[in-house]
């Protein structure tokens, strides 16, 4: 089990969670954060301070959300496991779940 980030980060991406990440596994796509469902250790340090209230428990997703449980996951299928956000920067990619969700906010 993992932690995931849903749908009102999207467009957001306040990076408060990544403060306060203790292993450094929430990942920052083009449209929002990701966290690895491998590296997560499942503290959960993440979900309280998150401002638009995005992160969640997997078990715990809202059901309009699920589907960002799985955009979670494939987003790393073809990273790997790289051992750390911080040393892995800024990644130029989405799910193309993501990339099909409408603009949110004043991102665009």
């Amino acid at each position: 089990m993992t932690y995931i980030i849903a749908e009102p980060c999207v467009d957001v991406l306040d990076k408060a969670c990544i403060e306060e990440c203790p292993v450094d596994c929430i990942y920052e796509g083009n449209r929002m954060l990701y966290i690895h469902p491998d590296e997560c250790v499942d503290c959960g340090a993440c979900e309280p301070v998150c401002p638009v209230e995005a992160i969640f428990y997997e078990d715990d997703v809202p059901d309009q959300w699920k589907d960002y449980t799985t955009a979670n996951y494939e987003f790393f299928e073809d990273l790997g496991s790289p051992g750390g956000a911080a040393k892995v920067g800024k990644i130029d990619k989405d799910t193309p779940f993501i990339v099909g969700q409408p603009p949110r906010g004043d991102a665009h």
